[in-house]
């Protein structure tokens, strides 16, 4: 079994339409999960939800993002930033009633979800049990306090986004399981951004889980040069000039 993982699209029509072609050339997966923000700081949000749509790949998740969850409430207090503010005020005034609507009939709208495929336990979360929207999982905190690590223990898979930075790691539980050494191995999946990366790389990323071949975590040129020409004066150029380099 092979599934896509996508998440942080961002209304980058260009990088998806290159992720969407090197999974099907290349990949052909059995699944695709979505993990949030498909929407706003790239100018196409409509049209990054009409290809959604029409998706001839199985979704086998789907969940609202901090921008999904922004927009749609009117919510905009977590922004650390004016831009960011704007930014999303203006993606909600272009949207059209058919992604409206779309967008509402997400069943993940908790920013989680749960689902099974051959046995196994899958998590899908935006961001983290401690905050499905806003706050991430990432590897430097394998060792954190406060809870950081509880609540997973239950899974096979953590799939997760929202920071923009790929990621592939074990973390080891404890459980009653003489066979197992009294360990459960959970594995922590974060396929980078597909619209937005931050890790560095401007390609646009992806992650495929194979459950024969483990994890593979993929990067695909597209045309940046043109996603930024799309841009106009209502949203900051912060959000395309970061797309050269992606940081």
């Amino acid at each position: 079994m092979r599934i896509a993982i996508l998440s942080d699209i961002h209304g980058n029509v260009s990088a998806l339409e290159s992720v969407l072609n090197d999974i099907r050339t290349n990949v052909k997966p059995d699944h695709i999960a979505l993990l949030g923000d498909l929407i706003n700081y790239g100018m196409r949000s409509n049209e990054v939800i009409s290809m959604i749509r029409e998706l001839d790949i199985p979704v086998v998740c789907n969940i609202w993002g901090n921008h999904e969850q922004s927009i749609m409430e009117d919510d905009y207090a977590h922004f650390s930033t004016e831009r960011g503010v704007l930014s999303a005020k203006y993606t909600k005034s272009q949207l059209t009633p058919e992604s409206v609507q779309y967008l509402n009939d997400i069943e993940g709208k908790s920013g989680k979800t749960e689902f099974e495929l051959e046995g196994k336990k899958f998590l899908a979360v935006h961001g983290s049990l401690l905050d499905p929207y806003w706050k991430a999982i990432k590897p430097d905190n394998a060792n954190g306090t406060d809870g950081a690590w509880e609540g997973y223990e239950g899974y096979d898979y953590v799939l997760s986004g929202h920071s923009h930075y790929t990621h592939v790691f074990d973390m080891f539980y404890k459980v009653d399981d003489p066979s197992m050494r009294n360990k459960k191995k959970v594995i922590f999946i974060n396929p980078g951004s597909v619209g937005q990366p931050r890790n560095h790389n401007p390609k646009a990323q992806y992650a495929v889980l194979d459950t024969n071949k483990g994890v593979s975590l993929i990067s695909v040129p597209y045309d940046v040069q043109f996603e930024q020409s799309l841009y106009n004066d209502q949203v900051d150029p912060f959000y395309s000039e970061r797309l050269t380099n992606g940081v």
